[in-house]
């Protein structure tokens, strides 16, 4: 059974634009949920002003390349609503695929 890709993407929106952002975040969770996206989880930084991340799960590696890809395109019916609101546009949206390791842990102690 393929494990699947926890994801974390982290960017900063441009001062005066958090209220597009909010509205386009809407679309952007449609769209995610369209490839798959599972455990869908909105962040804001309480230390760091407009700084936001999303955490997700996808099925595999093949699918989270596909999401990574089109997150930071310019031609995305969609997620190009993003290149407005962040500082730098979508060259400056960070993207991470994490596999989970828990069960190394799990296997180490024995389970408890």
């Amino acid at each position: 059974m393929q494990k699947k890709v926890h994801i974390f993407i982290e960017y900063k929106i441009t001062a005066g634009k958090e209220q597009r952002y909010r509205q386009v975040m809407k679309e952007i969770v449609e769209a995610l949920a369209a490839f798959g996206a599972s455990s869908f989880q909105w962040f804001e930084a309480v230390d760091q002003d407009r700084l936001y991340v999303e955490m997700f799960e996808l099925e595999s590696l093949s699918v989270y390349h596909t999401v990574k890809e089109a997150r930071r395109s310019k031609n995305h019916p969609v997620f190009n609503k993003l290149d407005e609101c962040l500082e730098g546009g979508l060259d400056h949206l960070h993207c991470w695929g994490f596999e989970s390791k828990n069960d190394e842990l799990e296997e180490k102690s024995g389970g408890t």
